[in-house]
């Protein structure tokens, strides 16, 4: 029997990653659920009995097969470092994912990292997921010249308290004209109905971390150090699910129609391309789901070599909770 332990079960990415595992467990697996004060005590139904959320405790967390940690980076850093070289540890966070020799997975696309662990897997960041389950299969087919990314993304990726400030100050403006903007809001603007071209701090090069994040980490995943990247993330006022505009450049001539026919056969991607009906992904049909959805599959008017699409996955559950589930399931059937 292993013994998987979910740390912070009660967020809005641990929540999802138990809803997969009820839905669709992992057979053999024994799961144990801790979380943040707000959620302890808090009880949790799962494949037919009731699981209690428990403080962090770190004696259980070294007694573990397998730790999932689905916390902020700064707390995944500390939980790390307390109990490396007992538990193999699964990381959402950002914390670990650009260290030399810790594996970046997302399976479907580099699932043989998995066991080229060293008692620690990170998953990437919600947004690189998206674009790499993209890019992977037309790298297979063409290969890959160069990218540009612009991302539509859900204040649901900035947390709770962002999601909160949506639904507030969205009411607040249809009814009195107020943004309900102030000092302790959480985006630097207002976040209903408006856009803001910032997520998270700037670097010097004038680019965000998180532009940075999805340069680095599409890089890594996709084991192509040098590959040109240039990405602007973008916050909108939509709670669930990122969008993103891509401008893709191959090595070799693309054609549109094997593109898509590539990325229909992809694992975990769906194609939703037909212009004349109106058919392509939107983030409310993507919530709840755990698939990439593309669509606006197009030749770029710009350049032979490029194509321009559109893809829109579900942040919480694609971008992070299926995602690290796959790699739960690897590990505990000794699948690379």
């Amino acid at each position: 029997m292993v013994k998987l332990v979910v740390v912070g079960a009660g967020g809005l990415v641990g929540r999802r990653v138990v809803g997969i595992l009820d839905q669709d467990p992992i057979p053999g697996v024994k799961l144990y659920l801790t979380g943040h004060s707000r959620s302890v005590g808090k009880q949790v139904e799962y494949r037919g009995q009731t699981l209690r959320i428990v403080p962090t405790d770190l004696k259980l967390l070294r007694k573990a097969d397998i730790v999932l940690l689905c916390t902020p980076a700064e707390t995944s850093a500390y939980l790390v470092h307390a109990v490396m070289g007992g538990p193999v540890i699964v990381d959402t966070s950002s914390a670990f994912r650009m260290e030399p020799g810790v594996p970046l997975v997302v399976p479907e696309v580099n699932g043989d990292k998995v066991f080229a662990h060293k008692g620690l897997i990170c998953g990437p960041n919600c947004s690189t997921i998206q674009l790499v389950m993209t890019l992977y299969p037309i790298h297979e087919e063409f290969g890959l010249s160069r990218v540009h990314v612009t991302t539509y993304q859900s204040v649901s990726g900035a947390g709770y308290m962002a999601m909160n400030e949506l639904e507030r100050t969205s009411f607040d403006y249809i009814t009195t004209g107020s943004s309900g903007h102030d000092e302790a809001s959480v985006f630097p603007h207002p976040i209903a109905f408006n856009l803001i071209p910032q997520i998270d701090g700037f670097h010097d090069n004038g680019y965000t971390r998180e532009e940075m994040k999805m340069v680095n980490e599409t890089r890594k995943l996709l084991d192509i150090p040098d590959l040109p990247i240039s990405c602007t993330c973008v916050r909108v006022p939509v709670f669930i699910g990122h969008s993103e505009a891509c401008l893709v450049e191959t090595r070799e001539k693309p054609c549109v129609d094997a593109i898509r026919r590539k990325l229909a056969r992809f694992p975990g991607v769906r194609v939703l391309d037909d212009p004349a009906g109106s058919l392509y992904p939107t983030p409310l049909m993507c919530q709840d789901t755990d698939e990439v959805y593309v669509g606006r599959l197009r030749r770029d008017l710009s350049s032979d070599h490029g194509v321009v699409y559109w893809v829109v996955a579900d942040n919480l559950k694609r971008g992070a909770a299926t995602n690290v589930c796959n790699i739960l399931r690897a590990l505990v059937r000794g699948e690379g």
